[in-house]
């Protein structure tokens, strides 16, 4: 139940934040309207026909909307809240409470003014904001004491003050919590590509592999240790790889990277795996000497040579060529020791493929 509810809540909140403008207007209108109907009871003629004008005004702002003209609607919004408090304080005077129509529309000069003006243009929110408090000082000097034209009796007084300050709180609280759910979802979806640019920088996009990036430090920090130096580094080079490419299609060349990558994983799990580049992979053998290295990618050579790619329905013969290598102190860096098991690769790549190579030619 609480899953359902919550889910309910991100789809609404998601429209809401994605269609804040087109609300917007529709909830004016729709507040025009009731005041319209509270106008003719009263029979407060002047304000009858002005809230006519205005449910006008909020049906072309919905039609501007849909057009994507939202600075024409968001300054009609303002004019003619503005208008609307002075016309209607003058006619039924302060005590009915319609000043708080100014107070319900500061969250929509803030709210929607920080998408509509940037850079230095965001001083025009802080002078719309300085006119609407103008506004409601004047108002309030000159009819505090002033008899206003249509004297309403004190229950429909009662109700307009009533729905004015739900229009003015509900203004606030609804445009903070949109506000604050936009911001949190940016700031989620900023944590997201952070994450995801972090994994980026030390992880291949296509296999999930490491990339160099995050490979070298690890082989670093193993050859520097001196208590768990030991290890083999397996440099691997699927073979015949660009013939696959153009037999194939490049999709089908990804799917044997994906494929061997999945069997690496599966077989050499305690393994530090990068994709060296192209079709290159190479492997550090944590605690791997030269004799159980070469046991091990033996293994895996065949493995590898048993199980082809399928691609829709088309197995893709698939062979590796690796050269290998064992730490020792004549390796100081670890280009040194990846260089050697590269060289025995290269090698290997000349001599017949689909072989393994652990020792100088």
């Amino acid at each position: 139940m609480a899953d359902m509810l919550k889910n309910i809540f991100e789809k609404t909140m998601h429209f809401v934040v994605h269609n804040g403008f087109l609300f917007t207007v529709g909830v004016m209108g729709l507040t025009h309207l009731v005041l319209l109907v509270i106008m003719l009871v009263a029979g407060v003629t002047p304000l009858v026909q002005f809230n006519i004008l205005s449910v006008v005004v909020y049906i072309f702002c919905t039609i501007m909307c849909k057009f994507g003209h939202v600075m024409p609607s968001y300054v009609s919004i303002i004019l003619e809240v503005t208008a609307y408090t002075i016309v209607s304080t003058h006619y039924i005077g302060l005590r009915c409470g319609t000043y708080c129509f100014l107070f319900s529309i500061v969250p929509i000069i803030i709210y929607f003014g920080t998408y509509l003006f940037k850079g230095m243009k965001r001083w025009h929110i802080v002078i719309m904001l300085a006119v609407n408090f103008a506004t409601f000082a004047v108002l309030y000097a000159v009819y505090t004491e002033r008899r206003p034209v249509y004297e309403l009796d004190p229950g429909m007084r009662l109700l307009l003050v009533l729905f004015s300050s739900f229009i003015m709180v509900f203004s606030i609280i609804f445009y903070n919590v949109i506000y604050i759910y936009s911001s949190e979802r940016e700031m989620g979806n900023l944590e997201e590509e952070n994450k995801q640019l972090s994994l980026d920088a030390h992880e291949d996009s296509l296999t999930h592999l490491l990339n160099r990036r995050g490979f070298m430090p690890l082989v670093e920090s193993m050859m520097n240790d001196r208590e768990k130096n030991r290890f083999c580094i397996a440099f691997c080079d699927i073979d015949n790889f660009k013939r696959i490419n153009d037999s194939f299609g490049h999709d089908a060349g990804d799917e044997v990277l994906r494929h061997i990558t999945r069997l690496f994983l599966k077989e050499m799990h305690e393994c530090a795996i990068c994709r060296w580049g192209g079709e290159e992979i190479v492997i550090l053998m944590r605690d791997y000497d030269m004799t159980a290295a070469k046991e091990k990618m033996e293994y895996l050579r065949k493995i590898i040579e048993a199980n082809p790619t399928v691609f829709f329905n088309r197995q893709i013969p698939t062979t590796i060529t690796i050269g290998l290598e064992e730490n020792r102190d004549i390796y100081s860096e670890p280009d040194d020791i990846i260089r050697v098991a590269d060289g025995r690769m290269y090698y290997g790549k000349h001599h017949g493929k689909n072989i393994l190579v652990c020792e100088d030619p």
